[in-house]
């Protein structure tokens, strides 16, 4: 490549052979099955994940892919890695590329942790020496303890995260793709990882990254692929791409179960948190309320033991670009004694205090002391607010205050005094 480019695509396309195959009976699949030759019924259909693509992606820049899902946002992604070759277009790559795209990429089942973590770095390329020198920077970010000594079949999906991820951003990448593989995470640890691909991109790495968390998208990429059908729709800077790729979306959408936050959820187990419902004063469950509205908030839990005085807690998030990370509210209850079996909790809201909008309520229970999360779900419901029509003219919201008036020498302001126009 003589442009300069650190990833170049042309007219790249992907092709999948998708294979139909009606049987009228039992009888029909088994004799196909042992057939040498494929029957009048047998179709191929074609699936061009990746159409005619074609962009540039120069040295250091951080670029964000968005796309429903299906749209071939990962596709693009496995082609650029290698993992699977175009059926038409060229590919260039300049530098090392390193890639976390699947748990358990790289890896052997049968193999610790830490032989893994010299398997996967030589993959990547590099030489025993060059791992020596990184291998105890891995291990430390990985936070696996005595874990990197057992084989990594019995690893959940977290752990092969930390593994992965560990590996991934110390074997010094030029390029560096990431497929929404960190919503597996517990929340301290996908914080961290965002932190250190920040880091990257400040280092002048170039990095791809696939996530419906518009909020990381717009915080970490300067620059937005949106992708549609397979296709390239829109290349744009971050901030008014995503706003354009947001507000294409109607609320039908949302409701239908398109999510700009992949839910997630961590825990130890001992409590589960096992439904959460939004109560109107009447107590039906509605997921729409006016601004200004009681609410009530009820977690269903079991706990699987016994344990002392848990914490419940939810955060409310709204919904949109202009918001951080930070939860709008998040309200807090300390259970006094044992915890044990299963039950409910509620939290009792007089009046709505949001302003309409489309919020995201995460719910989680830990140990007294906060140290052990129990059980965590991220964004596990939607809360929409919407204006109170009689409080037109007024303002979203009623703000609780009282007005005193009063004169004493304190607080005497004198002659007024002449205002220049």
């Amino acid at each position: 490549m003589t442009t300069g480019s650190a990833i170049r695509l042309t007219d790249v396309s992907k092709r999948f052979k998708l294979n139909t195959e009606q049987a009228d009976s039992v009888l029909d699949t088994i004799i196909s099955s042992f057939s040498r030759t494929r029957s009048a019924k047998h179709a191929e259909r074609d699936l061009w994940a990746v159409q005619k693509t074609s962009f540039d992606i120069m040295p250091g820049e951080c670029v964000g892919f968005v796309g429903r899902n299906g749209s071939g946002k990962s596709t693009m992604l496995k082609l650029i890695s290698g993992i699977i070759r175009p059926t038409t277009g060229i590919i260039e790559i300049t530098g090392r590329l390193s890639a976390l795209l699947e748990l358990g990429a790289g890896f052997h089942p049968d193999l610790t942790g830490r032989e893994n973590i010299s398997l996967n770095a030589s993959i990547l390329g590099l030489s025993n020496a060059e791992v020596a020198e990184i291998y105890d920077e891995i291990v430390e970010f990985s936070e696996l303890g005595e874990f990197l000594d057992m084989p990594v079949k019995h690893y959940s999906s977290g752990m092969y995260m930390r593994l992965g991820f560990s590996v991934a951003v110390h074997v010094q990448p030029d390029v560096l793709l990431i497929d929404e593989i960190l919503a597996v995470g517990d929340q301290s640890f996908q914080e961290k990882c965002i932190e250190r691909l920040h880091q990257l991109r400040d280092e002048g790495r170039t990095v791809l990254f696939v996530s419906h968390n518009l909020e990381t998208v717009r915080s970490l990429c300067s620059r937005i692929l949106w992708v549609d059908k397979g296709n390239v729709v829109a290349d744009g800077p971050a901030d008014d791409l995503l706003q354009e790729y947001l507000e294409s979306y109607s609320k039908q959408d949302l409701a239908d179960g398109e999510a700009f936050i992949l839910p997630s959820r961590w825990g130890s187990g001992e409590v589960e948190i096992m439904n959460l419902r939004l109560l109107n004063a009447a107590g039906q469950e509605y997921s729409e309320f006016v601004t200004g509205e009681a609410v009530t908030i009820e977690l269903a839990y079991r706990a699987n033991e016994p344990v002392e005085k848990p914490k419940f807690v939810l955060s409310i998030f709204r919904d949109g670009l202009e918001t951080t990370d930070e939860p709008e509210s998040q309200l807090m209850s300390s259970q006094s004694g044992e915890l044990a079996g299963s039950g409910v909790v509620r939290c009792l809201i007089d009046s709505l205090p949001f302003p309409p909008a489309l919020y995201h309520i995460s719910a989680g229970v830990y140990a007294g002391d906060s140290k052990t999360t129990f059980d965590y779900h991220e964004r596990i419901k939607k809360l929409w607010v919407v204006a109170d029509p009689e409080r037109k003219g007024k303002g979203y919201l009623e703000i609780p205050a009282k007005w005193e008036s009063g004169q004493n020498e304190s607080t005497t302001l004198g002659a007024p005094s002449v205002i220049d126009r």
